[in-house]
């Protein structure tokens, strides 16, 4: 079993950003909010990081890696990062604000 401040320190590194793109804001109105997670994390890690991180209760999470992407700068050929996606849905009590205002 983790420790809880081991986890806390872990969460931070294990959860990269929310995504916000169209299909993810369509999604907003289910309650599902998207993330880019570590490759290595388990769907396990990453209901318990989202719950300790924002103060929610986490229903369920898909996760699915996203296709390597060829990028070229001049001559040089490399590829994009690999990142992990994560579609996590809340309980319909539950909310995250990820457009706060001011």
């Amino acid at each position: 079993m983790i420790k809880e401040t081991d986890l806390a320190i872990q969460s931070w590194d294990i959860i990269k950003c929310p995504v916000i793109t169209d299909k993810t804001t369509r999604l907003l109105e289910n309650n599902q909010y998207s993330f880019l997670v570590d490759p290595k994390a388990g769907k396990k890690l990453i209901k318990e990081s989202i719950e300790l991180i924002f103060q929610v209760k986490v229903v369920s999470v898909n996760t699915y890696h996203l296709p390597r992407k060829k990028r070229r700068i001049g001559k040089f050929e490399g590829y994009r990062s690999h990142y992990k996606r994560a579609i996590v849905k809340l309980a319909p009590s539950d909310s995250i604000n990820l457009f706060p205002e001011e």
